[in-house]
């Protein structure tokens, strides 16, 4: 990497994502999904409500925004809560083009689809569910039942498994199918 300062590190998943991204929980998975490809290892991650959650990244992204790298703008949602929109609006060294491409991939995956693939990763990599005949996906369905719903789960699977097609540094781990057990 062309830098180390972990604002940067940050700015860069933006910059990757075409300079432009929405939404604070999309920002913490792809950042999860980069470090599981081997493409990031400046944040830690721990489970929190949304999925694999890293305060260091959060705090990184609230750097490069107080320092001119990236924008972050506050908007409200229909339903009456609030989302970020980050832009690049100052320099950020360039990325490999396997990780672009890898970000631009993620970024195009509906947000709950891309929480719901994030959380059974985390489970597998992190929780070691998926051994002992557990299922990742069955644990994420029942800690997020309503996400889950509607067929979200399968397309989250669907989601993941194109991911894992993707070129990079390290293969992203495999997940059983949802319904096996």
């Amino acid at each position: 990497m062309a830098n180390k300062e972990p604002h940067i590190a940050a700015a860069r998943i933006v910059q990757d994502a075409g300079g432009e991204l929405v939404g604070r929980t999309r920002l913490q998975k792809i950042g999860f999904l980069l470090k599981l490809a081997g493409f990031e290892d400046y944040f830690c991650f721990e489970y929190k409500h949304y999925g694999p959650y890293s305060e260091d990244l959060a705090q990184a992204m609230e750097i490069a925004a107080a320092l001119g790298p990236i924008q972050e703008e506050e908007r409200t949602a229909d339903w009456g809560g609030h989302y970020s929109v980050y832009r690049v609006v100052g320099e950020v060294p360039p990325s490999e083009p396997v990780r672009s491409t890898f970000v631009k991939f993620a970024k195009t995956i509906n947000a709950i689809e891309l929480e719901l693939a994030a959380t059974a990763a985390y489970l597998a990599v992190y929780e070691g569910i998926g051994a002992a005949g557990n299922n990742p996906w069955n644990e994420t369905r029942r800690r997020k039942p309503n996400k889950a719903a509607g067929g979200r789960l399968e397309g989250a699977a669907r989601a993941y498994a194109e991911l894992r097609r993707l070129k990079t540094r390290q293969p992203l781990p495999e997940l059983p199918e949802p319904h096996e057990l």
